[in-house]
């Protein structure tokens, strides 16, 4: 896969998903209630992405475009592949 060499960086979400990082505006964990409603309006609204592949949802992405993106990969292993992808 190439990738194009603009300055997009794509931040691997797991199971072969990637996040555009200028569009990620929070990582957060999925235990508090408000996250869990937060994943259920997205839901409803069509506005939930769910990159776990059917394993538990460790960490949940906000982007931009108020979507959220479920991911089975911890949030503190996000936030350093995010900060990882700052650096560069």
């Amino acid at each position: 896969m190439q990738q194009k060499s603009s300055s997009q960086k794509l931040i691997n979400v797991g199971f072969g998903n990637f996040v555009v990082a200028s569009r990620v505006v929070a990582i957060v964990n999925p235990s508090s209630s408000p996250m869990r409603r937060l994943r259920e309006d997205a839901r409803q609204e069509g506005r939930l992405v769910d990159a776990t592949q059917g394993r538990k949802t460790r960490s949940i992405i906000i982007t931009d475009s108020n979507h959220v993106i479920l991911s089975a990969i911890q949030a503190e292993t996000v936030g350093q592949r995010y900060t990882q992808e700052d650096a560069d």
